[in-house]
Protein backbone atom coordinates (compact mmCIF):
# COMPACT_ATOMS: atom_id res chain seq x y z
CA UNK A 1 0.00 0.00 0.00
CA UNK A 2 0.99 3.26 -1.23
CA UNK A 3 0.91 6.03 1.76
CA UNK A 4 0.00 9.81 0.82
CA UNK A 5 0.22 12.48 3.08
CA UNK A 6 -2.60 15.65 2.91
CA UNK A 7 -0.68 17.97 4.35
CA UNK A 8 -2.51 21.55 5.72
CA UNK A 9 -0.06 24.58 6.07
CA UNK A 10 -0.75 27.83 8.13
CA UNK A 11 0.67 29.92 11.01
CA UNK A 12 4.20 28.43 10.35
CA UNK A 13 3.38 25.04 11.01
CA UNK A 14 2.45 22.24 9.02
CA UNK A 15 -0.43 19.20 9.95
CA UNK A 16 0.04 16.17 8.49
CA UNK A 17 -2.30 13.12 7.98
CA UNK A 18 -1.48 9.72 6.38
CA UNK A 19 -3.42 7.60 4.57
CA UNK A 20 -3.12 4.41 2.36
CA UNK A 21 -4.37 4.46 -1.07
CA UNK A 22 -7.44 2.16 -0.16
CA UNK A 23 -8.55 5.27 2.63
CA UNK A 24 -7.87 8.04 0.19
CA UNK A 25 -11.39 8.28 -1.22
CA UNK A 26 -12.85 8.35 1.75
CA UNK A 27 -10.68 11.02 2.97
CA UNK A 28 -10.10 12.89 -0.30
CA UNK A 29 -14.06 13.38 -0.62
CA UNK A 30 -14.17 15.01 2.73
CA UNK A 31 -11.96 16.96 1.55
CA UNK A 32 -13.43 17.62 -1.52
CA UNK A 33 -16.64 18.43 0.91
CA UNK A 34 -15.06 20.03 3.82
CA UNK A 35 -11.99 22.39 2.79
CA UNK A 36 -9.44 20.45 4.98
CA UNK A 37 -9.43 17.81 8.01
CA UNK A 38 -8.47 19.99 11.11
CA UNK A 39 -6.17 18.57 14.08
CA UNK A 40 -8.05 17.07 16.78
CA UNK A 41 -9.47 20.30 18.96
CA UNK A 42 -7.71 22.52 16.55
CA UNK A 43 -9.83 25.50 14.71
CA UNK A 44 -9.77 24.99 11.26
CA UNK A 45 -8.38 27.63 8.56
CA UNK A 46 -9.25 27.29 5.34
CA UNK A 47 -6.80 28.31 2.80
CA UNK A 48 -8.92 27.95 -0.56
CA UNK A 49 -8.92 29.75 -3.99
CA UNK A 50 -12.28 29.38 -5.50
CA UNK A 51 -12.93 30.09 -9.35
CA UNK A 52 -15.95 30.47 -11.16
CA UNK A 53 -15.17 30.05 -15.20
CA UNK A 54 -18.26 30.43 -18.09
CA UNK A 55 -17.35 28.29 -20.80
CA UNK A 56 -19.06 28.48 -24.36
CA UNK A 57 -19.21 24.14 -24.18
CA UNK A 58 -21.12 21.43 -22.95
CA UNK A 59 -20.08 19.86 -19.60
CA UNK A 60 -19.10 16.86 -21.29
CA UNK A 61 -17.02 18.70 -23.66
CA UNK A 62 -15.23 20.53 -20.72
CA UNK A 63 -14.90 17.01 -18.60
CA UNK A 64 -13.67 15.31 -21.89
CA UNK A 65 -10.78 17.98 -22.27
CA UNK A 66 -9.60 17.55 -18.70
CA UNK A 67 -9.82 14.24 -18.39
CA UNK A 68 -8.51 13.04 -21.96
CA UNK A 69 -4.88 12.61 -22.37
CA UNK A 70 -4.39 13.69 -25.88
CA UNK A 71 -6.97 16.90 -25.66
CA UNK A 72 -5.22 17.49 -22.37
CA UNK A 73 -2.07 17.42 -24.49
CA UNK A 74 -3.19 19.23 -27.38
CA UNK A 75 -4.63 22.49 -24.96
CA UNK A 76 -1.43 22.65 -22.97
CA UNK A 77 0.77 22.36 -25.38
CA UNK A 78 2.60 19.95 -22.65
CA UNK A 79 2.74 16.07 -22.54
CA UNK A 80 -0.61 14.78 -20.27
CA UNK A 81 -1.15 10.62 -19.32
CA UNK A 82 -4.62 10.65 -17.50
CA UNK A 83 -6.13 7.84 -15.87
CA UNK A 84 -9.85 8.19 -16.37
CA UNK A 85 -10.76 6.14 -13.50
CA UNK A 86 -11.39 6.89 -10.13
CA UNK A 87 -8.20 6.07 -7.98
CA UNK A 88 -6.05 6.41 -11.55
CA UNK A 89 -2.99 8.08 -11.88
CA UNK A 90 -2.44 11.39 -13.67
CA UNK A 91 0.40 13.80 -14.60
CA UNK A 92 0.56 16.88 -16.61
CA UNK A 93 2.43 20.08 -18.25
CA UNK A 94 5.33 17.26 -18.75
CA UNK A 95 4.88 15.38 -15.33
CA UNK A 96 5.31 18.40 -13.42
CA UNK A 97 1.58 18.08 -11.53
CA UNK A 98 0.87 14.66 -10.58
CA UNK A 99 -2.12 13.09 -8.77
CA UNK A 100 -4.63 10.69 -7.93
CA UNK A 101 -8.64 10.92 -9.68
CA UNK A 102 -10.29 10.44 -5.97
CA UNK A 103 -13.71 11.23 -7.27
CA UNK A 104 -14.79 11.06 -11.13
CA UNK A 105 -18.79 11.98 -11.71
CA UNK A 106 -19.36 11.83 -15.44
CA UNK A 107 -20.17 15.47 -17.08
CA UNK A 108 -20.99 17.18 -13.24
CA UNK A 109 -17.74 16.28 -11.32
CA UNK A 110 -14.09 15.84 -11.40
CA UNK A 111 -12.08 15.49 -7.30
CA UNK A 112 -8.42 14.64 -7.70
CA UNK A 113 -5.22 14.92 -5.13
CA UNK A 114 -2.89 16.98 -6.76
CA UNK A 115 0.54 17.94 -6.14
CA UNK A 116 3.40 19.79 -7.79
CA UNK A 117 6.28 17.65 -7.83
CA UNK A 118 8.36 19.72 -5.92
CA UNK A 119 6.24 19.74 -3.48
CA UNK A 120 7.50 17.42 0.10
CA UNK A 121 7.21 14.05 -0.89
CA UNK A 122 3.77 12.35 -0.31
CA UNK A 123 1.76 15.89 0.09
CA UNK A 124 -1.41 16.21 -2.10
CA UNK A 125 -3.86 19.26 -2.50
CA UNK A 126 -7.52 18.74 -3.29
CA UNK A 127 -8.79 20.16 -6.51
CA UNK A 128 -12.74 20.31 -7.25
CA UNK A 129 -13.95 21.05 -10.32
CA UNK A 130 -17.56 21.28 -10.85
CA UNK A 131 -19.44 21.51 -14.39
CA UNK A 132 -23.18 23.43 -14.29
CA UNK A 133 -24.82 23.70 -17.38
CA UNK A 134 -25.79 27.04 -17.99
CA UNK A 135 -27.44 27.60 -21.57
CA UNK A 136 -25.67 26.16 -24.63
CA UNK A 137 -22.33 26.11 -22.38
CA UNK A 138 -21.50 25.28 -18.96
CA UNK A 139 -19.95 27.39 -15.81
CA UNK A 140 -17.23 25.80 -14.11
CA UNK A 141 -16.81 26.25 -10.23
CA UNK A 142 -13.40 25.45 -9.42
CA UNK A 143 -11.82 24.84 -5.60
CA UNK A 144 -8.61 23.76 -4.55
CA UNK A 145 -7.88 23.27 -1.22
CA UNK A 146 -5.22 22.24 1.30
CA UNK A 147 -2.25 23.25 -0.31
CA UNK A 148 0.69 25.13 0.73
CA UNK A 149 -0.64 28.55 1.75
CA UNK A 150 2.39 30.47 0.61
CA UNK A 151 1.69 29.53 -2.61
CA UNK A 152 -2.01 30.85 -2.81
CA UNK A 153 -1.37 33.92 -5.27
CA UNK A 154 0.76 31.83 -6.93
CA UNK A 155 -1.58 28.65 -8.08
CA UNK A 156 -4.31 31.11 -8.35
CA UNK A 157 -2.13 32.40 -11.34
CA UNK A 158 -0.97 29.18 -12.56
CA UNK A 159 -4.83 28.07 -12.85
CA UNK A 160 -5.62 30.86 -14.72
CA UNK A 161 -3.04 31.09 -17.52
CA UNK A 162 -2.16 27.08 -17.41
CA UNK A 163 -5.58 25.87 -17.41
CA UNK A 164 -8.96 28.71 -18.01
CA UNK A 165 -7.34 30.74 -20.60
CA UNK A 166 -5.95 27.82 -23.07
CA UNK A 167 -9.40 25.68 -22.52
CA UNK A 168 -11.01 28.99 -23.44
CA UNK A 169 -8.27 29.31 -26.58
CA UNK A 170 -8.88 25.57 -27.09
CA UNK A 171 -12.45 25.71 -27.45
CA UNK A 172 -12.94 28.68 -29.95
Amino acid sequence: MKNIIFGRHNEGRSTVHHFNTIGLVIVAIAFSHSAVLAQENATPKSITIHQEIDFKVSPQRLYEALLDSKQFSSFSGRAAEISQSVGGPFSLFDKHIVGQNVELVPNQRIVQAWRVVDWPAGIYSIARFEFKPQGEGTKLVFDHTAFPEDLKEHLAEGWQTNYWNLLTKYFK
